[in-house]
């Protein structure tokens, strides 16, 4: 009979190694966090203090307390109070630091104030995969995604939250009233306690309108008419769920599609999507050092502006068109069905009659032209087409880069396969890695720079992954 694997006895002596690098192994992460960070010029990159002061008591370098940072992250210990325990205990950290253990208002002190400088090491890691060569395709996945901020659903107000808050109270007031009249009028047994209790609580509920208004008048001031009150950057957002949202902020990111590293990222609380594809896309371009580059979003970043603005930089955008026709889903023809004649600017119906360009007008700044026919009313088709006097047909002054897009998609649809396989999963392992309160800093900085930190650790990790840590650190030395 087999018996249990016994563990050591406590009280037994030991002869254990005599120096800490004996316990960190050549493949371990901080080798490669300590051989990254100390090729880095922390002065050119906006670190305060890297000088030390000619009076006073001495501080930390700030290449220590980034060290620190960095293997929090790539362990999943966020914390400032949290990375203060792991110094004291954690041998990789004693190795790291040279056994110093700095408290955990050093530590958050040193990320809140060099909030550009992390953001810009973050971009410095790219730089250094952009000279080992991982960026060779130029192809690259944009996609955006919700991250919950420090600010709970019950402290951030809209316009509909607030009117649904303020009309509860009034009814809740309206009911303590009635049950106080009919009090009086000895409808309902007469109780001094339960009168007092009711006048408390209608009390209460009147501070809280009066609380309420307040926050109304800041609301209207608001860009976007939202307040919040423990993060006030943060923004509440509609999320993939129907009926459901966050409030938090809108994090995007481009993925390089045959690596899968985030080459470059951006922290908005802006909800929408539509206006972020030309700037993600420039970033990317530049982060890449490539002039050539193809991007593939999903059908949340169509929009005609961002797009044309992508085509005359000279990117290549992948984008599916928005699915924003009601004639297809009345069971009509949909635009689809009219096909396009250049040589005549004119289209063709599928009855095949002629939709002659009639007018020009001027929508959001854009110039659109509308052709139409003047034989809809005797057309068999009619029905089928529309329930008008005549299908009109809208077509953008530069609709041929839309067309252009169209076609590379058509030629290539596994192009949406790619993207989903590039851009989504690195999403769910950062929200992973956060838990299930995502950010802990509060407003746009630091949580931008929260962000960055997260993100260096997952493109270390992936680095690591591809490489091994003995190459990463031969290429960062090199």
């Amino acid at each position: 009979m087999t018996e249990f694997i016994q563990g050591a006895d406590r009280n037994q002596g030991y002869l254990l190694p005599e120096r800490i690098d004996e316990y960190v192994t050549e493949e371990n992460p901080v080798r490669v966090i300590e051989a990254f960070v100390e090729e880095l010029d922390l002065g050119a990159l906006g670190f305060v203090r890297v000088a030390p002061n000619e009076m006073g008591r001495p501080a930390y370098h700030p290449a220590t307390l980034l060290k620190i940072y960095l293997y929090g992250y790539l362990n999943r210990v966020q914390s400032s109070r949290r990375l203060e325990q792991e110094a004291k205990r954690n041998l990789e950290l004693m190795w790291l630091t040279g056994r110093l253990a700095p408290d955990f208002k050093t530590l958050a002190d040193f990320r809140a104030d060099n909030g550009a400088a992390i953001r810009g090491v973050c971009r410095e890691f790219i730089v250094l995969c952009r000279r080992i060569g991982m960026f060779s395709q130029a192809v690259v996945a944009i996609d955006g995604s919700k991250f919950k901020a420090v600010n709970h659903r019950d402290r951030n107000f809209t316009s509909g939250k607030m009117k649904l808050r303020m009309e509860l109270i009034e009814q809740s007031i309206a009911e303590y009233l009635e049950q106080l009249d009919r009090m009086d009028r000895k409808e309902a047994p007469r109780s001094v306690r339960k009168a007092v209790r009711l006048k408390e609580r209608i009390a209460t509920l009147k501070q809280e309108m009066r609380r309420l208004a307040g926050l109304q008048k800041q609301m209207k001031a608001s860009a976007d008419g939202q307040v919040s009150l423990t993060d006030p950057d943060a923004r509440s957002m509609a999320s993939q769920g129907k009926g459901t949202g966050v409030v938090g902020y809108n994090v995007q990111t481009a993925v390089d599609a045959e690596h899968h590293l985030i080459v470059t990222h951006e922290v908005t609380n802006v909800g929408s999507d539509r206006d972020q594809l030309y700037k993600m896309a420039e970033k990317a371009r530049e982060a890449m050092g490539t002039e050539e580059l193809t991007v593939v979003a999903d059908r949340g970043y169509f929009k005609s502006e961002e797009i044309l603005a992508c085509d005359a930089a000279g990117i290549v955008p992948i984008v599916p068109k928005s699915m924003t026709s009601t004639a297809a889903f009345a069971g009509r023809f949909d635009r689809e069905a009219f096909r396009y004649v250049p040589h005549l600017d004119e289209y063709r119906c599928p009855a095949n009659q002629r939709l002659i360009k009639r007018t020009t007008t001027t929508e959001r700044g854009l110039i659109f032209y509308r052709y139409w026919s003047s034989n809809c009313g005797s057309c068999p088709l009619k029905a089928r087409c529309t329930p008008g006097t005549e299908r009109r047909v809208t077509r953008w002054e530069h609709e041929d880069v839309l067309v252009r897009m169209q076609r590379r998609l058509d030629r290539d649809p596994r192009k949406m396969q790619i993207r989903r396989q590039t851009a989504e999963h690195p999403f769910a392992t950062l929200k992973a890695w956060m838990g299930a309160t995502h950010f802990l800093t509060r407003t746009l900085g630091p949580v931008s720079t929260e962000m960055s930190l997260h993100v260096l650790a997952y493109n270390l990790k992936r680095m690591m992954k591809i490489m091994g840590a003995r190459q990463l650190i031969a290429a960062m030395q090199a």
